[in-house]
């Protein structure tokens, strides 16, 4: 399986929460870098030829408020240089604050087929203090406008006052939008981020309290139908994040544009997350990437266990000894005896309990190799 992750890099206004390479000062670039976009596009199916695509996602930054024909014309300049194989995902995140008719026509009607829509809380004060441009009402008109879609939404728990009985509510919100898929996460306050001054002075929740709250999220999402396969992501109907899976289980992936990270061949690498940097790279033909990684040895290891561990299924025993020529159980007994009671194991599937999922952390980094 191979996936294709396109940045978009554009947004109408930062959130107070957001460290990822957006730059809203610089909706002027925008046809230049889609150009440079497409080169890209063209020299990484050079590089990894005669490869099928089987998910593709579009993230940002916020790709929904840059004009469609851009989107559209990367879906085509993708088809072009790649094969994609039939019944391919093809996801693109969404502001609700930026989504109109056309937008959506136009989506269609290059494959686009599932929306992740960005409602990170069903009430418009926390919004405008995340410094959001959406309301909840924009969140139930962008639904509307995808009626009948494959939609998945975003929710963050943590904020500061937030109660479990508000998130439920967002919940509620985001169902009666007609998703059928949640990604609930736990808001992270970045060095450098305008919350993070929020959480330096105590304002935002501590963990026990957003822990508390994710438990009530998993069981509420239980009762609406949404059944958890990886920490923060919640499904209907087995309607799963096909493209996310794939990163979950060290599947290969190509990423294009400012700041995307590739894994192929072994080998992790990351382009340049400054915008100027990028685009003249790729006018002078030069690569993009700042950084380059062989995962090999005990690396690759840990990656397979710390990946495969975030999800409800888990890691298969058999495929660890079968990628690796290792003996699972001989190498990692001493783990397993100390950590067994936080783990399931059922033929050669091994998982972490449902009810230590949330801190996985410590039990997973005991699998990790000095």
């Amino acid at each position: 399986m191979l996936g294709l992750y396109i940045h978009v890099p554009f947004c109408k206004q930062k959130c107070t929460y957001c460290d990822f390479a957006s730059f809203p000062k610089e909706m002027g670039k925008v046809e230049s870098y889609f150009a440079c976009l497409y080169r890209e596009i063209e020299g990484r199916s050079k590089q990894y030829p005669n490869r099928r695509l089987s998910t593709i996602y579009i993230g940002g930054g916020t790709p929904s408020a840059v004009d469609s024909k851009f989107i559209a014309g990367a879906i085509r300049k993708v088809r072009q240089c790649f094969e994609i194989e039939d019944g391919a995902e093809i996801t693109i995140e969404i502001n609700p604050g930026t989504l109109d008719e056309q937008k959506v026509k136009d989506y269609l009607s290059v494959g686009i087929n599932r929306f992740s829509i960005g409602l990170q809380t069903g009430f418009d004060d926390q919004l405008k203090k995340l410094n959001r441009i959406h309301t909840a009402k924009d969140f139930l008109l962008c639904t509307n406008m995808l009626k009948g879609q494959s939609m998945s939404a975003d929710i963050l728990i943590g904020l500061e006052d937030q109660t479990l009985d508000q998130v439920k509510k967002s919940i509620d919100l985001a169902i009666a939008g007609g998703v059928n898929h949640l990604s609930v996460y736990a808001l992270t306050p970045e060095v450098g981020t305008p919350i993070y001054s929020d959480y330096l002075n105590g304002l935002l929740l501590g963990d026990d309290e957003v822990a508390e709250i994710y438990d009530g999220v998993v069981a509420y999402l239980k009762e609406k139908g949404f059944d958890r396969y990886e920490v923060s992501n919640f499904c209907k109907d087995g309607h799963y994040s096909r493209h996310n899976y794939n990163y979950w289980y060290r599947g290969e992936y190509i990423g294009v544009g400012v700041s995307a990270s590739s894994f192929m061949e072994n080998r992790r690498f990351t382009n340049s997350f400054k915008i100027d940097e990028y685009m003249n790279a790729i006018i002078f033909n030069k690569s993009p990437e700042i950084s380059s990684d062989v995962i090999e040895g005990d690396d690759a290891k840990f990656e397979f266990i710390m990946l495969g561990l975030r999800t409800t299924k888990g890691i298969s025993i058999d495929k660890y000894n079968n990628t690796f020529n290792a003996d699972f159980d001989k190498e990692y007994k001493d783990i397993l005896i100390k950590k067994g009671k936080f783990l399931i194991r059922e033929g050669d599937m091994l998982r972490i309990k449902p009810e230590y999922l949330y801190v996985q952390n410590d039990i997973i980094l005991s699998f990790m190799k000095s």
